[in-house]
């Protein structure tokens, strides 16, 4: 099989392809190098790169038919990612996740090419699974910066403004997107949506958990919140926590998140629809945790808990990672504290 890698020679994109290659696939990268996630490279090209690589951008049409030529599937991960640092951040956004998709899908249908894996987050969904006592499952609307700045983090019901219970967000959960990125990936998950019905193509979107893991870029406020920790740790200062840590998230490795991807490329999707996975260890922690494991394993100073707060951030998400086991055939085998041991000392970009 001949694989398209989009943002190939990214964090995420360049263990895809190294684990592609090491069970037979042949790969092309196609990667714009955006210097918010690269360093400049001496020769060009990362050094962790030995694959067929095109620096480019995928919202040139040229540049995507060029690359499409000969392939049999695309892997799309390239991607601004973050939350989004302010309002000026929206263009780059659209531009770089939804025009981009948008002009990849274009020139898939030009090619023939019939097959997209796509890199989509938990981000659509919003909020987590929340349940009420009295009003069942129930869906809490954005947090008001007035709780947030008082020290109130915890959403509530909606109804009767009690407090909740949290719970595993399925697939078909309803989609909330809450911040400029989520509402990009939401968005290409719309497009490649549309584009599998009217070319009978089949998308495989699966929607990533807290990625972390070597490579990832450093000292970037569009990094994960890992990456920011582990930079903090770098320059010998303490991990800043915001709200009071007690935000759960799944964290999963990015050697599982190319497991993942390695799978739905092989399986692909049915035609003429977009399928949906949650790809997460099904082990939730809270960032707390996470500041605290990696801070430890880095012998580095402990993390400071500071109460600040980001509009757009959601309190807590985890997802039953099911659906992925039983369709896909995947489950996430690295463990929490094994992963950040080995994160606390990987290499970075930047």
């Amino acid at each position: 099989m001949r694989v398209l890698i989009t943002g190939g020679a990214g964090f995420i994109g360049s263990h895809i392809a190294d684990r592609l290659v090491a069970r037979g696939h042949e790969v092309r990268l196609l990667d714009l190098l955006l210097p918010a996630a690269h360093p400049r490279y001496p020769d060009g090209r990362p050094d962790y790169v030995g694959h067929d690589l095109i620096v480019g951008d995928v919202r040139d049409p040229a540049t995507v038919d060029a690359a499409l030529d000969g392939i049999d599937v695309v892997c799309h991960q390239a991607a601004m990612v973050g939350l989004g640092v302010n309002a000026q951040d929206l263009p780059a956004y659209a531009g770089h996740n939804d025009l981009g998709t948008a002009v990849l899908l274009a020139a898939m249908d030009r090619a023939g090419v019939g097959s997209l894996t796509l890199a989509s987050s938990m981000v659509v969904y919003g909020e987590g699974r929340y349940v009420c006592a009295d009003h069942g499952v129930v869906r809490p609307g954005p947090r008001n910066e007035s709780d947030l700045r008082a020290g109130r983090f915890e959403p509530r019901c909606p109804v009767c403004k009690s407090a909740l219970t949290g719970g595993r967000v399925p697939e078909d959960a309803p989609l909330d997107p809450r911040n400029a990125y989520a509402a990009s990936k939401l968005a290409q998950e719309h497009l490649a949506a549309s584009w599998a019905r009217v070319t009978d193509g089949a998308v495989v979107a699966l929607r990533y958990h807290n990625v972390y893991g070597p490579r990832m870029p450093s000292n970037t406020p569009y990094a994960g919140v890992a990456s920011i920790f582990r930079s903090a740790l770098q320059r010998g200062e303490a991990p800043r926590v915001f709200e009071d840590g007690g935000q759960q998230r799944d964290f999963i490795h990015v050697g599982d998140i190319a497991a993942a991807n390695v799978a739905a490329l092989e399986r692909g999707g049915p035609a003429g629809a977009l399928t949906a996975y949650n790809i997460s260890s099904g082990h939730p922690h809270t960032v707390g945790d996470m500041a605290t494991a990696l801070a430890t394993a880095y012998g580095g100073p402990p993390p400071l808990v500071t109460g600040d707060y980001r509009l757009g951030d959601v309190r807590h998400i985890v997802a039953t990672p099911e659906k992925a086991r039983r369709e896909l055939g995947f489950t996430a085998g690295v463990d929490f504290q094994d992963g950040m041991r080995e994160f606390a000392t990987a290499p970075l970009r930047g």
